[in-house]
């Protein structure tokens, strides 16, 4: 067989000589598939980091391994735990049990939310429980994204539970005629409904929230949008206290799409240097916007033309002044026409472009930051998906893979980091950070092993890559929604 590569020239250093350290591994899961980002916490107590991980089959079918957890160290399954839908969310951490290990929150379709003990991995509570499901399915519940917690709203001395519900997968493409989604405060002990808010704008919802603060109260202001990747949408500015009396109709409007929504979550930090976190968001129609925290007025936009935007948002510092800045990958086209992806760093003190390239076949990851160069200046790590072509019996056949790479927004160079795996990856951002304690950079990522489709849950790899780069700056967004899995990034 001949093979050619469809790809692009990268330049080579010694990064790649760094990885595969003794405690790297690779754990094959046939039959399923992911659209989760991995969260690591220490489940099993031996002083490593665990991998905490969403998945499934293909919409509508049950699964046995929806959730599950792999020993830090080895790779091997510590629990599974069931779904009746795809577990698409990444999860959130908070020990509920008292027992010093965190337990797991984590969402997906069909009104999939569960707390999973993180030690045993018995369900602690599931929202679609089975005696609830007629009641559920008459009260219009859809999919849950990522959720939050908030200060205790029931008075049990324990954080509570905020997040987005909507997205009805029924409806057609173009038809405006869809569910209403909802703000959802619910108890982090049980999945009781505390408080519930009808989008204001009456609009679906699909965007996972970001939440901060607000100085000297109980309160959380919430970053939330709506509309979809053929409806239009408003990204919205709102309340906790809002939520819980049942009414967002004093949220504040930021922006809005007239045939798109905003999807990807938002993030907070601060671009104009006042002390205060603003506000920087995507909208599916191709802009990055940038909102004065305390004002709410537009600071900057930047439009990427036939570009749309489901992927988050990734913050670093990736030049020499000390605001910080953004790097993001768009998909190229029009839904459904995305076969491409377009990379770009945006300066945050003034939302110039500074870095453009397009890298891969569509996906919708988020590039997750760190200095691998050890330059001083933060670089991306990106997954690219790309092809190659096979001529077999007189005809040419595609094939799916992937690989790791790395931007050096210093010298403008995209680094092939010698890891290149089988099948695709559409929408499982990496985890970058110290799994062990060593004081090294630890990689964890996802792939789908079918090389012949590239949307499939018919097998999939989690790898965990350690290296001999040390960490030698705070890892602030080494994961989906940034290393404190909020959207918020502090200075």
């Amino acid at each position: 067989m001949a093979f050619r590569v469809t790809l692009f020239l990268l330049a080579c250093i010694g990064i790649a000589g760094q990885l595969l350290g003794q405690e790297s591994w690779t754990k094959r899961l046939p039959g399923i598939g992911t659209f989760s980002s991995p969260r690591v916490a220490d489940l099993n107590g031996d002083g490593i980091k665990d991998i905490i991980l969403g998945a499934g089959r293909e919409e509508f079918k049950a699964c046995d391994s929806a959730v599950f957890a792999l020993d830090g160290r080895t790779g091997d399954m510590l629990w599974n735990v069931s779904a009746i839908d795809q577990v698409f969310g990444s999860a959130s951490l908070k020990d509920i049990t008292g027992d010093g290990v965190m337990d797991v929150f984590i969402n997906g379709r069909s009104a999939e939310l569960q707390a999973v003990n993180g030690k045993t991995g018995e369900v602690i509570w599931r929202f679609n429980d089975p005696d609830l499901a007629k009641e559920r399915k008459q009260k219009q519940w859809f999919n849950f994204y990522n959720p939050q917690f908030v200060p205790d709203q029931n008075g049990d001395g324990v954080e509570d539970i905020l997040i987005s519900n909507g997205g009805d997968v029924m409806a057609e493409p173009y038809d405006p005629n869809r569910p209403a989604g909802h703000l959802v405060v619910l108890n982090t002990l049980t999945g009781e409904v505390l408080g519930k808010a009808r989008m204001p704008d009456g609009k679906e919802i699909y965007m996972s929230v970001a939440t901060l603060p607000i100085d000297g109260s109980q309160d959380r202001e919430i970053i939330f949008g709506t509309g979809g990747e053929t409806i239009g949408g408003n990204l919205w500015l709102g309340t906790l206290s809002q939520v819980m009396k049942g009414d967002l109709a004093d949220a504040i409007k930021l922006d809005s799409s007239a045939n798109k929504g905003f999807i990807a979550p938002a993030a907070w930090v601060d671009v104009n240097d006042d002390g205060s976190p603003d506000i920087v968001a995507n909208a599916v129609d191709g802009r990055f916007l940038a909102f004065d925290g305390k004002t709410h007025q537009k600071i900057w936009q930047v439009q990427m033309d036939n570009s749309e935007a489901y992927s988050s948002i990734s913050v670093g510092y990736f030049n020499a002044d000390k605001t910080p800045d953004f790097f993001m990958s768009f998909a190229q086209g029009s839904w459904p026409n995305l076969d491409w992806t377009k990379q770009f760093m945006v300066n945050g003190a003034n939302g110039a472009v500074e870095f453009l390239d397009s890298l891969g076949l569509y996906q919708t990851t988020t590039p997750v930051i760190a200095d691998f160069t050890l330059d001083g200046v933060d670089d991306a790590l990106v997954i690219v998906n790309y092809q190659a072509e096979s001529l077999e019996n007189g005809l040419m056949k595609k094939y799916f893979y992937n690989m790791l790479a790395v931007i050096d927004f210093t010298t403008g160079e995209v680094i092939d980091l010698d890891v290149h795996t089988d099948g695709h990856n559409l929408s499982s951002t990496p985890w970058v950070g110290d799994l062990d304690g060593d004081g090294n950079i630890d990689i964890v990522y996802c792939h789908a092993t079918n090389t012949e489709h590239t949307y499939t849950f018919d097998g999939m790899e989690v790898i965990r890559l350690t290296t001999t780069l040390p960490v030698n700056k705070e890892i602030k967004w080494g994961a989906y929604m940034g290393s404190g899995y909020d959207g918020v990034f502090k200075k």
